[in-house]
């Protein structure tokens, strides 16, 4: 019996009783992953991204552990409900227009110690300052670099459009105007190299593209590290007692870690390594999050048809955004039907041995966004299921 096959016999047994669509999260695999992220920071504290995770108790579970510090939240409401349950480091990964939440924040002092607003424009200073409604409390604020690298005299840009600040004299000038801003204070810098951490760069089937891949991280890494720590020298000349600077992903962890500059590393879809990270040559992690789908059907010598299945994952449309049939081994989709809203065919000689009723086992192409499907994460120890706990959306929270 392969790996793969024993883990199939051990999820069959342990949601025998629980009918499909059904969701686990094996945390044997979930603890594994954890540790090596830990390792692979090598001394420097994890931050959390909530995004990836999106439930309160494993992200309770992996904050637990050594090596792991703090929350990257993904909205200002989220930012709020996890500080009000007791996270008291929250970073908010991106810019916000929520008036009504900042006008919470700016008015509670245990919020305002707890939560740290990202910016990158003075503009969003004002918006804040005009949603305060009396509040008073000193807003804490993460500057934003960006990451991309670029060519060709900036005709060429390799890397997510995020934030306008790439040079130190703009980060600068941006900590200057916070620094010159009654109640706001600089913490933190943060930059997170997405064609870096989330880009795999051993797609199989392409080597010539994974090559080109990887000589694009290589370059990209030197180019950031370089200008993350210029820039890192020059707000330090604003604000002396910055606490941190953030960077890096799940793969990106240990070449992150390796810049001086860098205080902590952010991660969060390495615990539960979705498909969109077996491309990677610097890491191999354990497929901790699946969902589970029932045959209802036997259309014919070679098909099996499951309820269900149509869940894609954000980003530029494309195979690879769709969740991958993973047990048993050997199936696929039809290529003239995808993943369907309701029922989605799967082809291949292993259909033949599926029954009504049985269990066919997928893999999310991101992390957290499988969250959005379930009310409930089954936690699987061997091959039992110990607990269920509430995702995100079983606790009535859909912040985006």
């Amino acid at each position: 019996m392969t790996a793969r096959a024993a883990d199939r016999a051990r999820y069959d047994r342990a949601t025998a009783q629980l009918d499909a669509p059904v969701a686990i999260v094996d945390l044997d695999a979930f603890d594994a992953n954890a540790d090596d992220l830990v390792r692979r920071a090598k001394g420097k504290p994890v931050r959390v991204a909530s995004k990836s995770v999106r439930c309160r108790a494993l992200l309770e579970r992996v904050l637990a552990r050594e090596g792991f510090a703090g929350i990257m939240s993904f909205t200002l409401a989220e930012s709020l409900w996890l500080a009000r349950s007791g996270f008291d480091d929250v970073l908010l990964a991106y810019p916000s227009a929520d008036r009504a939440r900042y006008a919470e924040l700016a008015a509670d002092p245990k919020l305002a110690a707890a939560v740290t607003v990202m910016i990158d424009d003075p503009a969003q200073l004002d918006l804040i300052d005009a949603a305060r409604a009396g509040g008073g409390e000193v807003v804490r604020v993460c500057l934003e670099l960006d990451t991309s690298l670029k060519l060709l005299g900036g005709r060429v840009r390799i890397g997510a459009r995020r934030s306008p600040l790439h040079s130190p004299a703009e980060v600068a000038e941006v900590a200057r105007a916070v620094a010159r801003r009654p109640g706001f204070k600089v913490v933190g810098i943060m930059a997170y190299e997405g064609h870096v951490a989330g880009v795999g760069d051993a797609v199989a089937g392409h080597p010539l593209r994974s090559r080109a891949v990887r000589l694009m991280q290589a370059a990209a890494r030197r180019e950031l590290a370089e200008r993350r720590a210029a820039v890192v020298r020059a707000v330090r000349e604003v604000v002396p007692d910055l606490e941190f600077v953030n960077g890096g992903g799940t793969g990106s962890v240990q070449h992150t870690a390796a810049e001086d500059a860098v205080t902590e590393i952010a991660a969060g879809s390495g615990l539960y390594v979705p498909r969109l990270f077996d491309n990677y040559t610097s890491f191999r992690g354990r497929p901790a999050a699946l969902f589970a789908l029932p045959v209802v059907r036997r259309p014919g010598v070679g098909v099996v048809t499951v309820l269900g299945g149509g869940y894609p994952a954000s980003g530029a449309p494309g195979a690879d955004r769709l969740p991958v049939p993973y047990l048993p081994e050997g199936l696929r989709y039809d290529p003239q039907e995808g993943a369907g809203e309701v029922q989605t065919p799967l082809l291949g000689p292993v259909a033949d041995d599926l029954l009504i009723g049985d269990k066919v086992w997928f893999r999310h192409a991101k992390a957290g966004e499988l969250c959005e499907r379930f009310d409930t994460l089954h936690l699987v120890e061997g091959d039992a299921v110990t607990a269920a706990v509430p995702t995100y959306r079983g606790e009535g929270h859909t912040f985006l």
